[in-house]
């Protein structure tokens, strides 16, 4: 079922880049996080042995994803500012 999910976030991730991604340039980022999520998903598949989401891979994990919906929600308050829909 993982190689699902995996495969899942990918298919998403390059809807996001390629599809949407013309539209506004948030999609880049909001696809990058996708392919992050699908790649993360595919090597705890492939090797459940790294326990990619327990421990320190899963801090990692947790704090990359933080990191990037911080950008993106930062990215997306000042397009919103620089168009004057306050």
């Amino acid at each position: 079922m993982q190689y699902v999910y995996a495969a899942m976030w990918f298919v998403m991730a390059f809807f996001m880049i390629f599809r949407f991604g013309k539209e506004n340039r948030i999609f880049y980022l909001a696809g990058g996080v996708l392919v992050v999520f699908g790649v993360w998903w595919l090597l705890d598949a492939i090797h459940p042995e790294w326990q990619m989401f327990g421990g320190a891979t899963g801090i990692v994990f947790r704090v990359v994803i933080v990191a990037a919906l911080a950008a993106i929600v930062l990215f997306y308050l000042k397009t919103r500012k620089n168009r004057g829909d306050e």
